[in-house]
Order: C-alpha cells, then sequence, then structure tokens
C-alpha cells in the first residue's frame, strides 16, 4: 500500500495550465513525500516519527523523500534540548534534509526562518512531482505546508497532497493558552490552517478529544462550527517507531553498553525523557529516597531539558545522591541498550497547563526492549499508548509511586517475562511500518483500492 497522490483543489489565480515548475531536471523523481517538523537534533518524539516516516517511504514507491526543518544555529538558539551533533545518526540514502536559509535581513522583525521554509515548500511542490506533504506540528509547520500549498495550486498545482498532524502541544501550549489570554484570533487562525489540510490527524483519541474541547469553546464564543468539522476530519495515526533496534539487540552490546556507564543488566531504575516539570521527575526522585528498592537498585535519568539545572540540585538534597546517575548524552544508538538492562522504566508524566502528555512514544519504545516492566500515570494518552501492559500510578502521588517500584522490584522471573510478553505485544502494533501503511489507507483514493 503506498500514497498516492490525489487532485488538490486548485487555487483561483491566473494560471490556467499545470505550472512546469521553478526547476527543470532529466532524471526528475516519480512520486515525492515532504515531512515538515522539527528533526533531529531536537529531542523530541516526533522528530523520531518524522525520521520513521521518511525510511518507510522509500520501501512504498517514494524515490525522493525530504524532510524540511531549520537550520541547526536556530535551534540553538531556540532553548530546544539538543543531541550533540555527532551522535545524529544518518538517513538512508534517498532521503534528504533540508535546513531552508531565512529570507531577508534584520529590517524583518520576525517570521524570516518561516519565509525561507516556506518558499522553499513552493519550489519543492512546484517541481511537476507529485508529492505528499506531511506536517508535525501545526504551529508553525502546518501554515508553512498549507501557504505554499495555496500558492502552488494557485499556479495549476493538481498532484499534491497535504496532511496535517496534530500533537498534543500544539494544543495546550498554544491553542489553550490562546483561548486562556482571550486572544482567539490566533487560536482561530491555528484550527482553520488545519482543517485547511486535505486530511487532518491526531496522535491519539486524547489530543483528538482536547481538539474538541478547544473548537468548542470556540464555537460558543463565536457561533462557529468547528467542533462538528473537527469531530467528522480528524482521524487518528498513533506516532511511528522504528522497533528494530529495540526487538533486535544483541545481548552482548548491551552489556558493553551498560558497562560503559557502571551500570548492571537489572541494577537500576530508568527515567528517559524530556527533564520538563511535566515528567514528574522531581515525584520520582522522591519515591526513590523513600524505597526499599534504593538498597539495591540505581536510578539513572537520562535526558535533556528545562528541568536539568533544578534536577541536579533536587538529587543532591535527597540524601540518596550517591545512587542517582544523570545522563544527558545518551544518542539513538545507545537508548534501546538502556531501556533493555533496566529493572523497570519508570515514566511519572502528569499534565501541566503547558503540556500534557499525549501519548507516550518512550513508553513505547521501552516495552519493545525487553526491559523490565513499564512504570507510568494514567495521564493524557498515555493509556492509548501502554494498554494493560504496564502498572499505573495516580500522577503526583510520590507514595503511590514509592509502592509500585518496590512491588516491582520483588517481582520473580517469571512474572516479569509475562508482562514483558504483554508489554512487546502492546507495542508492535506502533511499527512504523504499520502505522504508515494505516495512514496510507486513510488517504487513499476510492479507485486505487487497499492492497
Amino acid at each position: 500500500m503506498t500514497f498516492v497522490p490525489t487532485a488538490g483543489s486548485t487555487g483561483s489565480g491566473p494560471t490556467t495550465v499545470p505550472f512546469a515548475g521553478f526547476h527543470h531536471r532529466h532524471n526528475r523523481p516519480r512520486r515525492r513525500m515532504v515531512i515538515v517538523v522539527r528533526a533531529d537534533p531536537v529531542i523530541c518524539g516526533h522528530s523520531g516519527e518524522a525520521r520513521c516516516l521518511a525510511e518507510v517511504a522509500l520501501t512504498r514507491g517514494y524515490d525522493d523523500v525530504r524532510i524540511v526543518t531549520w537550520p541547526i544555529d536556530r535551534l540553538q538558539e531556540s532553548g530546544l534540548p539538543l543531541k550533540p551533533l555527532e551522535t545524529v545518526l544518518p538517513y538512508s540514502p534517498g532521503i534528504t534534509v533540508e535546513r531552508p536559509e531565512p529570507v531577508g535581513d534584520y529590517r524583518v522583525i520576525d517570521g524570516r526562518y518561516l519565509a525561507g521554509l516556506t518558499g522553499r515548500l513552493i519550489e519543492l511542490f512546484t517541481e511537476g512531482v507529485p508529492t505528499v506533504a506531511m506536517s508535525l506540528y501545526l504551529s508553525p509547520h502546518t501554515a508553512a505546508v498549507q501557504d505554499a500549498a495555496r500558492v502552488a495550486r494557485s499556479l495549476g498545482v493538481t498532484d499534491l497532497v497535504t496532511v496535517a498532524e496534530a500533537v498534543g502541544s500544539d494544543i495546550t501550549n498554544v491553542v489553550r493558552n490562546c483561548l486562556d489570554s482571550d486572544r482567539f484570533g490566533s487560536a482561530v487562525q491555528i484550527l482553520t490552517t488545519y482543517l485547511e489540510a486535505d486530511h487532518c490527524v491526531a496522535v491519539s483519541a486524547f489530543t483528538k478529544d482536547i481538539i474538541l474541547e478547544s473548537a468548542q469553546q470556540l464555537d460558543d464564543r463565536l457561533g462557529t462550527s468547528f467542533t462538528a468539522e473537527c469531530r467528522e476530519r480528524i482521524g487518528i495515526s498513533f506516532p511511528a517507531v522504528n522497533s528494530a533496534p529495540y526487538l533486535e539487540q544483541d545481548p552482548g552490546r548491551i552489556d558493553v553498553a551498560l558497562q560503559r556507564r557502571g551500570l548492571r543488566r537489572g541494577g537500576y531504575l530508568l527515567f528517559l525523557s524530556r527533564l520538563a516539570a511535566a515528567k514528574g521527575v522531581d515525584d520520582l526522585i522522591e519515591a526513590y529516597r523513600n524505597s526499599d528498592a534504593r538498597h539495591s537498585l540505581r536510578l539513572v535519568l537520562a535526558g535533556r531539558g528545562p528541568r536539568e539545572a533544578e534536577i541536579r540540585e533536587w538529587a543532591a538534597a535527597s540524601g540518596v545522591g550517591d545512587r542517582i546517575d544523570i545522563l544527558t548524552d545518551v544518542d539513538d544508538d545507545e537508548k534501546p541498550a538502556l531501556m533493555a538492562g533496566s529493572a523497570a522504566f519508570v515514566l511519572p508524566s502528569r499534565p501541566q497547563p503547558e503540556f500534557v502528555e499525549t501519548f507516550g512514544i518512550a513508553l513505547v519504545e521501552a516495552m519493545l526492549s525487553g526491559g523490565g516492566p513499564v512504570i507510568t500515570c494514567p495521564t493524557g494518552g498515555i493509556i492509548e499508548a501502554v494498554g494493560d501492559a504496564a502498572v499505573l500510578v495516580p500522577a503526583h502521588d510520590p507514595v503511590r509511586l514509592r509502592e509500585a517500584i518496590d512491588m516491582v522490584a520483588d517481582w520473580p522471573a517469571d512474572t516479569v517475562a509475562v508482562w514483558r510478553e504483554r508489554a512487546r505485544d502492546q507495542a508492535t502494533q506502533f511499527d512504523r511500518a504499520n502505522v504508515f501503511d494505516r495512514l496510507a489507507r486513510r488517504i487513499a483514493t476510492p479507485d486505487e483500492g487497499v492492497a
């Protein structure tokens, strides 16, 4: 099954014949996929998702795959958590990462990088290559894709399909903030642009629900009809995960990776995510310091993020700081080994005004790895990720979290094995090929059928 671009709506501009394209070349690709996202080196599950979709696209009939993202210097200025550049894994031949330069000089106060991004998309869309363009994050990536599509279609381009994927922070960090601060115009702009896409998806049913809640607030205020349109048009497309690095690990390589960190298999609890308030790291440190497990298991906190300095302070003041390892340089190659060697993977995510866990990509990766049981909280869309294959505790409850840690630490090997198999069965549905093919079936044209 492959994506096949369908004829999009053409604009009302003066062009009456299909645009020949800005670039004329002999070896023009037959089919192209463009993914617009905050890509590597950004530490973000959706950065990894874009890589997964791009890799699968190469096996589904696309001979040109582009990931269009931001220049490295802009990412470094942004404050986003970033991997060391030397640890970013290469993409397969056929995948090109583009980082368009900004347009204009200091007199353009804002929007220079967005203009560069949009302009490059227009060039790609008007090269005469059938294209599927997918944006991850509505603000600003979907805005860039839809602006570029509008221009391309006004020039006569018809073989272009746009897919907009909404993630949780689009709503919690942008739309809700706009509504709370009475800036409804920005919220209207985001939802309108989202619904302009040929296909709208959300990363979980929970994400769709919070979109509907925000849409209802706008409808109540403005008399609009966003809720009905969102309910009808938004489908679910779970984040894509590359299962292979987690399922196909060499036990010897796992041991080598752990030895390099001074760890032993089954000898530590692992947290691996962004070091941010919403991830509940303070709750985890509190639970660990009071647990019986602290005597036999170390606590490894791996990641980067805005709370890094505070977490170091919390760990130092906990009284068990000598049992806590904080790792900020874990790369994609090492991550599966750390997960596989853990006695348990703990992510006590909790809802915050600016962020709610809308799926839980790291949880799926941990479940695939074959390590210890996952302990987490039923926050947001986490249940959709873990199903019945994780130990659940209430959010922001260090006491219950401590009890869960001590319980899992005492489980016999056969119980751990049962949970391990249950976890893998749950997580394999999110393998990147499965996710890609489900999305492909969603946007297939009726006469194409389903392979």
